[in-house]
């Protein structure tokens, strides 16, 4: 995928359904921790462009990272943009930062193994990337745009609705 911003919109799908129990912000993260290693190759010429960061023993790996580093961040972004429960800052717990950071790695992983010939998501134990063409590019882009807009839909609807019956 064109680097991390068409992996969100399942996010925001997911954010929608889940609400609370998910961490948008740790998703997005680990988005970007993702795609830093094909970058690096695209910069330098050299490397694997979707390497062991596109595995799946490599997305866990990734998930433990962004995890750990997109809990304090999200907070921090959060406090920045003064969104608060109660006048106090959001603390996101820990279970909800790493169901998001498994989701963002391993969903990442799936996405670019139906579009990208180079990727092999169950290295070392084979080569064989059974996802790729899975559908066709277009459709994947298409599904991933279209869960976005109806993420953002839900979510939008739910919480004017719970605006609503607060009042």
């Amino acid at each position: 995928m064109p680097f991390t911003p068409i992996h969100m919109g399942p996010g925001i799908l997911i954010k929608s359904l889940l609400q609370g129990s998910f961490s948008l912000m740790v998703f997005g993260w680990t988005q970007i921790v993702m795609d830093i290693q094909p970058l690096i190759v695209l910069i330098s010429g050299e490397g694997h462009l979707h390497g062991f960061t596109h595995t799946y023993i490599g997305a866990i790996l990734i998930a433990i990272f962004a995890g750990l580093t997109g809990k304090y961040l999200s907070e921090f972004g959060l406090k920045i943009l003064r969104i608060s429960k109660n006048e106090n800052p959001i603390s996101i717990l820990w279970w909800v930062v790493f169901i998001s950071a498994f989701i963002g790695s391993f969903s990442h992983v799936l996405f670019d193994s139906i579009m990208h010939w180079d990727v092999e998501p169950f290295f070392p134990f084979t080569l064989n990337n059974q996802f790729l063409g899975l559908v066709s590019v277009p459709m994947l882009h298409k599904v991933c745009l279209y869960s976005g807009l109806i993420g953002a839909a839900i979510y939008y609807g739910i919480n004017w609705r719970l605006k609503g019956e607060a009042k």
